[in-house]
């Protein structure tokens, strides 16, 4: 938590459509060192243990950044717990105290979600092809994997993010369901 109990929390994927708490303010932000990628195997929420599906994390990257968005909870307490029970499902993801910066060069220190590059579900290596064939067919509790790639390709451009191989994979994905 941050000054006087605040909670800023950076969301880079499904947190920008789908925050899942109270929402008091929100800020285009960009994180340095770090990178947007499907590299998650999701076995829970957009896919299974026996077809897992792939979800956004929050991937390490030397010279790399990932513009999002700086979400302050209106309800930090409560907002904390939701964010825990959802994005620490599994260990495949470790909350980061980082410093994220707005558009107005202003610093935020937020909590983030890192995906954990020593754990069984981080796939780094999955080509965009590869990307589009398991999101065109996985589906979890919360729903099938293609609905999370298209909506997040939307939240991103919707704040005018943009992002060329989440906008080809929302392409090919519709190609391979659509084909006979």
């Amino acid at each position: 938590m941050g000054e006087a109990g605040e909670l800023w929390v950076f969301g880079y994927g499904s947190l920008i459509w789908n925050p899942g708490i109270a929402v008091a303010e929100t800020r285009r932000a960009s994180l340095a060192d770090f990178r947007r990628s499907f590299c998650m195997w999701s076995i829970h929420h957009r896919g299974s243990e026996d077809d897992p599906g792939l979800v956004l994390a929050l991937e390490p990257h030397s010279g790399a950044s990932c513009t999002g968005l700086a979400i302050r909870a209106a309800e930090p307490e409560a907002a904390l717990e939701e964010l825990r029970a959802r994005e620490l499902i599994s260990s495949a993801y470790y909350e980061q105290q980082v410093t994220l910066l707005s558009e107005d060069g202003a610093p935020i220190t937020a909590l983030a979600y890192v995906i954990n590059t020593d754990h069984v579900q981080y796939c780094p290596h999955l080509t965009l092809e590869e990307q589009a064939q398991i999101m065109a067919r996985a589906q979890g509790g919360r729903g099938p994997n293609h609905e999370y790639l298209t909506r997040s390709a939307a939240g991103l451009v919707e704040l005018g993010i943009p992002d060329e191989d989440m906008a080809w994979l929302v392409t090919r994905v519709q190609q391979i369901m659509e084909a006979p």
